[in-house]
C-alpha cells in the first residue's frame, strides 16, 4: 500500500507536472527549430512570440466572457485561441516583410539575423508589456480538475490523492495531436515537401522550382500557430505574465539543442528530457522516500535545488549538451 501512495505521488508532483511542461516546451521548441531549420537563424524572439499570441488570446478570452460566452466546462479561451494564432501570424507576416526579407536579401550571416532577432524580441516585449501590463493574468475558466485528490482518495482508498488538472490534460492532449499533424504536414504534403527540401538545399531546391516565398509564408504560418499554442496551455497550466515568457526562451533552447537544433524529433525529445530534469532536481523527495522508507526520517526537504533555480538547470544542461555533443542526441539538421 505504501508503495502505491509512493507511486501516486511521484505521479502527482513530478511525472504529470513534467509531461504538461514538457508538452509546452516541445511545442516552443518545434517553432525555434522550424526557423533554424528552414530560415537558417536563431529566433531570439521566439519566447516574445508566445508572450504575443497569448496576449491576444487573453484579450478576446476576456471579451468573450464580457458578453457571457463561454467552453462550458473547458476553458473560453480554446475558443479564443484560433483568433489567438491569426493575430501572432499576422504580427509574425508583418515583421518578416518589414525586417527580415531585407536581410534575407542580402544574403545576411546568420549572426546577423540572431541580433537582429533580438531586437524584434524587445519590441514585441516592450508591446505586449503595453498592450496587457507587466504584471500576472490569469484567464483559466472552467472545470478546474479532471480527477481532484479527494476524488481519488474516495475511489482508491490512498491515503495520497492525485490531481489531474484539466489544462493539464488538455495541454497533453493538444502537443500529441498538433506534432502528429505537424509531421503529417511535412512528411505528406506537397507544401511540406518543398519546405524539407528547402533546408535540406536551398539551391537545389530553387532549381526544382520552389517558391522560397511561399516557404517563408508557411514557415512563419507555422511558427506563429506553434509559438500561440504553446504559450496560450502554459499560461492556462499557470499564468500569463510578459516576462515570464522572456525566461522560457532558455528552457526551449536548452530543449532545441538538447535534440539537435534543427531535428524536429530532437525538440520534442528535448522538451521532455528538460522539463523531467527541471522537475525532478527541484522537487522535494521527502514525502515520496517516507512511503518508500517509513522507517527512515529524512531532517530535510531531499530537494537538490529550489526551485528558484529551475531554470539554471536547463542552462546547465545546455552548457553539457554543447560541451560533449553539439549536434544534439538526434543531430540537428534533419528534416
Amino acid at each position: 500500500m505504501e508503495i502505491l501512495n509512493a507511486i501516486v505521488a511521484f505521479l502527482n508532483f513530478v511525472f504529470i507536472p513534467a509531461i504538461s511542461y514538457g508538452s509546452q516546451l516541445a511545442l516552443g521548441a518545434l517553432g525555434v527549430t522550424l526557423v533554424y531549420g528552414i530560415l537558417r537563424f536563431s529566433n531570439f524572439a521566439h519566447g516574445d512570440t508566445m508572450a504575443f499570441g497569448t496576449m491576444v488570446t487573453i484579450l478576446v478570452t476576456w471579451s468573450l466572457q464580457s458578453h457571457g460566452i463561454n467552453f462550458g466546462l473547458l476553458p473560453t479561451a480554446l475558443i479564443a485561441l484560433p483568433v489567438g494564432i491569426l493575430g501572432c501570424v499576422v504580427f509574425l507576416l508583418l515583421t518578416d516583410h518589414s525586417v527580415y526579407k531585407f536581410y534575407r536579401r542580402k544574403k545576411a550571416k546568420p549572426v546577423i539575423l540572431v541580433i537582429v532577432s533580438m531586437g524584434v524580441m524587445f519590441i514585441m516585449n516592450g508591446l505586449v508589456r503595453m498592450i496587457i501590463g507587466p504584471g500576472e493574468q490569469r484567464f483559466a475558466d472552467g472545470e478546474r480538475f479532471i480527477i481532484s485528490a479527494r476524488q481519488f482518495r474516495e475511489l482508491t482508498g490512498l491515503t495520497e490523492g492525485l490531481a489531474f488538472r484539466t489544462s493539464q490534460g488538455i495541454t497533453i492532449l493538444t502537443a500529441l495531436t498538433i506534432v502528429v499533424l505537424l509531421f503529417w504536414f511535412l512528411t505528406k504534403t506537397r507544401t511540406g515537401k518543398s519546405m524539407r527540401a528547402f533546408s535540406d538545399n536551398e539551391d537545389l531546391a530553387l532549381l526544382s522550382g520552389i517558391n522560397p516565398d511561399r516557404v517563408v509564408l508557411y514557415t512563419w504560418l507555422l511558427v506563429g500557430a506553434l509559438a500561440t499554442v504553446a504559450g496560450v496551455l502554459y499560461g492556462l497550466d499557470k499564468s500569463f505574465k510578459p516576462f515570464i515568457y522572456f525566461q522560457l526562451l532558455l528552457p526551449i533552447f536548452a530543449a532545441a539543442v538538447v535534440g539537435g537544433l534543427g531535428n524536429p524529433i530532437g525538440a520534442i525529445a528535448g522538451g521532455y528530457l528538460v522539463a523531467l530534469s527541471e522537475v525532478m532536481i527541484t522537487y522535494a523527495w521527502k514525502k515520496v522516500a517516507g512511503y518508500i522508507l517509513p522507517f527512515w526520517e529524512p531532517k530535510g526537504l531531499i530537494q537538490l535545488l529550489s526551485t528558484d533555480y529551475k531554470f539554471a538547470i536547463s542552462f546547465a544542461i545546455l552548457i553539457i549538451v554543447l560541451l560533449f555533443r553539439p549536434t544534439g542526441l538526434f543531430k540537428g539538421k534533419a528534416f
